[in-house]
């Protein structure tokens, strides 16, 4: 692995991190659209990867200064872990799905998914 590709995956897991830790968005917002674009890499190659930065407790550090701040309570860990449980079921399901997709597509779901997520967050109240 070269120096180049080193610093794109740092400043990748930096901004993703920053960005997740600060208004709580999945890192793949930023992890997709940066392994696809500044990596070259497939589409489905970029999500798994990203999906497969969430088997690592990645975000430990960051729950628990929430927790410290009173942010989250033992009942909200409830909350995680139901989710928790709904999010693989879900995504297990959908990478059934997208792997036999042109990647073309799969590209504009994700991009579509964005577009409609930030208009929403925009118009809405």
């Amino acid at each position: 692995m070269d120096i180049t590709t080193i610093l794109i995956l740092a400043l990748t897991g930096i901004l993703a991190g920053f960005l997740g830790g600060m208004v709580g968005v999945g890192g793949g917002i930023i992890m997709v659209p940066m392994m696809v674009y500044a990596m070259h890499l497939p589409q489905l190659t970029a999500q798994g990867i990203s999906l497969s930065v969430l088997m690592i407790p990645v975000s430990s550090f960051a729950v628990y200064n929430y927790y410290k701040a009173g942010a989250l309570t033992k009942q909200h860990f409830i909350y995680t872990l139901v989710i928790a449980i709904f999010f693989a079921v879900g995504t297990f399901l959908a990478s059934r799905i997208v792997v036999r997709l042109d990647p073309q597509m799969v590209r504009r779901i994700f991009a579509v998914f964005m577009i409609v997520v930030a208009i929403k967050m925009i118009l809405g109240k």
